[in-house]
């Protein structure tokens, strides 16, 4: 059996499943106090994965924000902040987006095969662009971040990206917090693409925890036998 990471995956939603609306300011689902959450499984992790349409859209930094958990990493003989990792099959992606800018760690690319040696010439040294496969094949991404150490992976998105982690088995926990309203647009994102999922009627997602955080509802999903409850 090849190994992998042990997989988070991590995704906040309103109540009817979306996990943005139309307008162009990102929709903010949490608070401030599920952020600081989700701060501290960052800092818990050894690497961020994101799909290059988040990167895109959203511009996310992928950051610890917190100093003392940074301070904590680095104390174990860790970089302040965990590897950010992304999978494209175009590499469409913006060298001065600040998932390359930010943060002293590396940033590792995984593109269809076809398309690494434009990927490269693109990003030259902001990034290490890996044949990920053609097209990109996660079983392939999960085995070559375990090669290079990554014990701990967190995937924040987004739906593509949720979707393929989902329905290929790779995901061991799922972190989904619930915000209290309805976006009511079926033309917004969703949670979760259409799928073979291996979890449905018949066979149910076990529950492993349930936690009010202030006006969001985290639910914590074991999704393998691997599920570490104690995180």
């Amino acid at each position: 059996m090849v190994e992998r990471p042990y997989v988070l995956l991590s995704c906040g939603m309103s109540i009817d499943g979306y996990v943005d609306d139309t307008a162009a300011e990102r929709l903010l689902l949490s608070n401030d106090a599920d952020f600081d959450r989700v701060d501290e499984v960052r800092a818990g992790c050894d690497a961020i994965l994101v799909g290059a349409a988040t990167i895109r859209l959203d511009d996310p930094r992928l950051l610890v924000r917190s100093a003392a958990r940074r301070d904590a990493r680095q104390a174990r003989g860790e970089r302040p902040t965990p590897i950010k990792v992304t999978v494209t099959s175009s590499c469409d992606l913006d060298p001065a987006a600040r998932f390359f800018t930010l943060g002293d760690v590396d940033k590792l690319v995984y593109c269809a095969g076809r398309s690494v040696p434009a990927a490269q010439r693109r990003l030259g040294d902001r990034a290490i662009v890996i044949d990920g496969g053609d097209p990109v094949d996660l079983h392939r991404v999960t085995a070559d971040l375990s090669a290079r150490g990554v014990r701990r992976l967190m995937v924040e998105g987004g739906g593509t990206v949720h979707t393929q982690f989902l329905t290929a088995g790779l995901a061991d926990e799922l972190h989904l917090v619930v915000a209290p309203f309805f976006v009511g647009d079926s033309s917004a994102p969703r949670f979760v693409h259409d799928g073979d999922f291996p979890w449905g009627p018949k066979r149910r997602a076990t529950l492993a925890e349930a936690r009010q955080i202030g006006d969001v509802v985290l639910l914590r999903y074991a999704l393998s036998d691997r599920f570490d409850a104690g995180v």
